[in-house]
């Protein structure tokens, strides 16, 4: 249901936004503003986007809980399909998820609600399959080939 209203609303609000800051700075003006937006939003979203991606490789390097990245992450490439829809309502909503305060935020508030079952680091141990042990010492020999000048036949030339 909520989806639904969604749906419904963002597109609304979105139209309304147009007709009244094109009235306010006309339509040039307003359709530039997109355009900038969207190209500032861009360039906002691969530096963010980078930020988090370093964030989390520290987090797998030092075996740390990589959910807060990963949701970051989420957030700015959500944030990247907002800012690159034309419209105000949405590059705001884009624009507030890029603040890394504001994300910390919403992170926090759907970490609240949502209960995670397990999160392990640990290493799985690989167990060999039960059978013969083969114990050997081994001597490496360096052999000339046989005919230098020949190719080696598992070549074609």
């Amino acid at each position: 249901m909520w989806l639904f209203i969604a749906f419904l609303a963002v597109p609304l609000i979105e139209i309304s936004l147009f007709i009244q800051i094109g009235g306010l700075i006309g339509l040039g003006w307003t359709l530039v503003t997109v355009i900038v937006t969207a190209i500032i939003g861009t360039w906002l979203v691969r530096t963010q986007g980078m930020i988090a991606l370093s964030q989390l490789r520290t987090s797998f390097v030092d075996a740390r809980d990589p959910t807060e990245p990963l949701a970051h992450g989420a957030m700015i490439l959500f944030s990247g399909a907002l800012l690159l829809t034309p419209g105000f309502f949405t590059d705001g909503i884009g624009f507030l998820l890029l603040i890394p305060a504001i994300r910390s935020s919403v992170y926090r508030f759907i970490r609240a609600r949502i209960e995670v079952q397990a999160f392990s680091t640990q290493e799985t141990q690989r167990h060999e399959p039960p059978g013969d042990v083969i114990d050997a010492d081994y001597i490496e020999i360096d052999t000339p080939p046989k005919n230098p000048g020949k190719p080696s036949g598992w070549t074609k030339h």
